[in-house]
C-alpha cells in the first residue's frame, strides 16, 4: 500500500490507522496472498500502545500477520525474568523498547572514573541478564533499542567526551550493546540513535509527551520508529527484496543518453549534478556486496545504454548487472521478463525510476514489485536507504558473490542451448556436491535460505540462526546442507534438510532448495544422502510433509517422485507421505559427492 511506503505521513497514519488496516486487509484478501503469522512481544519501558498499532500496519504491508503481546508499563524486565503471561505467549520475536528514560543511574560531576565505570557495568548487566534469560526461556530473535542522546548537555560540549558526561555515558553503554550484538546471533539493534538524529533531537525527545503520557518519543515520530523496527522483523523472516530494476536516464545519470550522446550526460566530477549521480551510483554499486542483484530496465537503444555505462567516469559498469533490458518494451513487461530469467518473483524487485508515469505503470502491473517514490536526485539515496528494502538480518559469504553466481547461471543456460541431450549437458557441467551435517561455517547461510526460499520449500518453516543451531546440536535430529559446484563456479549452499527422530521414525520438518539449481539433480543427491543418514541413525520409516502456499506448487508431488506413499491430504491441500527406508532405491545423478574439504573453482 502506497500510504505505508517511505516517505509516508506519520500523523496521517496514526489518525487513520484503523481504516488503513481494514483497507490493507481487504487488498490482501483480494490478492489471495498468504500471510506469515508470527507472535511478537513488545516489552516497553514506556507507553507502547500506538507503537504496536503502527508495527501491525507496517508488518501487514510486508505480508506478516502479527499477534502481539504488550507488557504493562515499564514491566519489560520483570516479564522476562519472572513467571508471566509472556511464558504462555511463546513469542517468535521479543522487541524491547527502552530509552534513556530507562537508564536508572547516570554519572554525577562528583564521581570518580571508577564509580562511573561501576554504574556503566550495572546498567549493562541489567540488560544482559534479561537478554540471556530471554534466550534461555524462548530461544527467539531479540530486538533491542539502543539509546538516543539526552536532550540536554549539563557539561556543554564537554558532555560528549568527559567520562562524567551523560552523553559520553550513553555512547559507552551503546557500544557495550553493539559488542553483545556482534557476539550473539539472533540479537538485533533497533537504531533509534540514528532515527533521533535524522528526525531532530529536540523534536524527538519532546519532554511534554513523557510527562503527560509516558511516551519516550514524540507521537509524530512513532511512525518512523515503528517502520524502522518493522524492517528488522520482516528481514528476520525473509521478507526483504532481492533485486533492483534501475532506469538509466535521469536516474543513474543526468540527461538522456539517446538525445544528448554518452559524452554529454552528467556523471563524474565535472559539475555538482554529475557528482550527485556519481555518488548515487556508488551507493547502488555497494549493494552488490550485500547480495542484491542489479538489473537495468530502461527505454533506450541497447547501444546507447551500454555507451553510457561504459563511460570511463561511470561508477556502474555493464558487468555490475545480472541483466540489462534496454529496449522500447513497457517496463512492467521488462521487469517480468527479467524476473523469469533470474527465476525470482517480480515481488522480489525494487523499481527505481525518476519518471512518475513509469512508476505508476509498474505499481499497477508489476506483480508486487516495490516502487520507489523518487524526488530530486540529491534525495535518491536517502529515499531508498530509509525504505529498508534490503535490511540485513544476516550476512554470509554467499552474499558477496551472488552476482557472479547468477552470471554463471546465465552461462549454464547458454551452454544448455548447445546440447541436444539434457543428460550430456549435465555431465558436461562436471558437478560436485558437498552434503554434510549443518556446520558452524554455514549456519548464517542456512538460516538465510529458510527465510528466502519460497518455491522449492516443502514446509515453509522459517528459522532464525538460533533455531538452526539448536537443530544442529540436537541428538534426535538429522541435518544436512548441500553445496554444489561445477565448472562455472561455486553455487554455495543451495539445499537444506532437517528431520526430527522419534523412535525408529524420522519426521522431515525442513526441506528446501534454491531455485537457481533446479533440474540439475541436486534434490536427488540430497534425498540419497538423507536416506543414507536415516539408515545410520537406525531410522526405519520417514514421514514427509507438504504445506501448500501460493508459491510452492512446484513441489506438491515431490515426495511421490521418490517412492513415498501418500498417507493423507486435507482440504487445504496439505499432504503427509510415508517412506520405508529399506525400500528406497537411490536415484542416479550426474553429481559426484565430494570430500568435506572440497575447494570449488580450482
Amino acid at each position: 500500500m502506497k500510504e505505508l511506503e517511505y516517505p509516508f505521513d506519520s500523523a496521517y497514519l496514526l489518525k487513520k490507522r484503523r481504516a488503513i488496516k481494514r483497507e490493507l486487509l481487504s487488498e490482501i484478501e483480494k490478492g489471495g496472498a498468504k500471510l506469515l503469522k508470527k507472535k511478537i512481544a513488545v516489552l516497553g519501558g514506556s507507553t507502547t500502545h500506538d507503537i504496536v498499532e503502527m508495527l501491525d500496519l507496517f508488518l501487514l504491508n510486508n505480508g506478516i500477520q502479527a499477534e502481539f503481546y504488550e507488557s504493562e508499563y515499564a514491566q519489560y524486565w520483570n516479564d522476562v525474568m519472572f513467571d508471566s503471561a509472556l511464558d504462555d505467549f511463546s513469542p517468535d520475536v521479543i522487541f524491547i523498547h527502552t530509552s534513556t528514560r530507562n537508564i536508572s543511574e547516570f554519572p554525577t560531576v562528583r564521581d570518580r572514573r571508577e564509580a562511573v565505570d561501576a554504574k556503566l557495568e550495572a546498567q549493562f548487566s541489567h540488560f544482559e541478564a534479561m537478554w540471556q534469560k530471554a534466550r534461555e526461556k524462548f530461544g527467539c530473535a531479540i530486538i533491542q533499542n539502543n539509546f538516543e542522546l539526552p536532550f540536554y548537555r549539563l557539561l556543554g560540549n564537554r558532555d560528549v567526551w568527559d567520562f562524567r558526561g551523560k552523553s559520553n555515558f550513553v555512547s559507552r553503554l551503546n557500544q557495550r550493546f553493539y559488542e553483545y550484538a556482534q557476539s550473539h546471533d539472533s540479537f538485533f539493534i533497533n537504531d533509534i540513535a540514528f532515527l533521533q538524529a535524522a528526525y531532530g533531537l529536540e523534536k524527538w525527545s519532546a519532554p511534554e509527551w513523557w510527562h503527560l503520557y509516558k511516551y519516550a518519543l514524540a507521537v509524530d515520530a512513532i511512525g518512523e520508529f515503528s517502520f524502522n523496527a518493522a524492517n528488522i522483523i520482516k528481514a528476520i523472516f525473509g521478507r526483504n527484496k532481492k533485486a533492483m530494476a534501475l532506469d538509466l536516464d535521469n536516474t543513474l545519470w543526468g540527461g538522456v543518453v539517446g538525445d544528448d550522446g554518452a559524452e554529454n550526460i552528467e556523471i563524474g566530477q565535472e559539475t555538482a549534478t554529475a557528482q550527485v549521480f556519481a555518488e548515487f551510483q556508488r551507493y547502488i554499486k555497494a549493494h552488490k556486496d550485500l547480495g542484491v542483484l542489479l538489473t537495468v530496465n530502461s527505454k533506450n537503444d541497447a547501444e546507447n545504454a551500454l555507451a553510457g555505462l561504459n563511460r570511463p567516469d561511470s561508477v556502474l559498469r555493464p558487468d555490475d548487472f545480472v541483466a540489462i533490458k534496454a529496449n522500447w518494451e513497457s517496463k512492467d513487461r521488462n521487469l517480468s521478463a527479467t524476473a523469469a530469467e533470474l527465476n525470482i518473483g517480480e515481488d522480489a524487485f525494487v523499481f527505481v525510476d525518476d519518471n512518475p508515469a513509469e512508476r505508476s505503470i509498474v505499481r499497477a502491473n508489476g506483480a508486487g514489485a516495490a516502487v520507489v517514490e523518487l524526488s530530486v536526485p540529491e534525495r535518491y539515496i536517502q529515499t531508498i536507504d530509509r525504505s529498508g528494502f534490503f535490511e540485513l538480518a544476516s550476512f554470509s559469504a554467499d552474499d558477496l558473490s551472488r552476482t557472479e553466481m547468477y552470471k554463471a547461471n546465465a552461462e549454464r543456460a547458454r551452454q544448455l542451448a548447445s546440447f541436444a541431450d539434457y543428460g550430456e549437458y549435465l555431465r558436461s557441467l562436471s558437478m560436485t556436491a558437498e552434503i554434510l551435517p549443518f556446520s558452524p561455517l554455514y549456519m548464517s547461510r542456512i538460516a538465510q535460505l529458510t527465510n528466502k526460499s519460497n518455491q522449492f520449500n516443502l514446509t515453509t518453516l522459517r528459522c532464525t540462526q538460533s533455531d538452526i543451531e539448536r537443530m544442529a546440536s540436537a541428538k534426535d535430529c538429522i541435518t544436512l546442507y548441500g553445496k554444489l559446484c561445477d565448472k562455472f563456479g561455486d553455487n554455495g549452499v543451495v539445499s537444506v534438510v532437517s528431520a526430527h527422530i522419534a523412535g525408529g521414525t524420522a519426521h522431515i520438518e525442513l526441506w528446501l532448495m534454491s531455485c537457481r539449481v533446479l533440474k540439475r539433480g541436486m534434490e536427488d543427491a540430497m534425498m540419497n544422502a538423507f536416506v543414507a543418514a536415516c539408515k545410520n541413525h537406525g531410522v526405519r520409516e520417514v514421514f514427509g510433509y507438504y504445506y501448500p502456499t501460493a508459491k510452492n506448487k512446484m513441489v506438491k508431488d515431490f515426495y511421490a517422485q521418490f517412492g513415498f506413499a501418500l498417507v493423507s491430504e486435507d482440504e487445504a491441500g496439505a499432504k503427509t507421505y510415508r517412506l520405508s527406508v529399506d525400500e528406497y532405491a537411490p536415484k542416479p545423478t550426474f553429481i559426484e559427492n565430494s570430500v568435506p574439504d572440497l575447494t570449488c573453482g580450482k
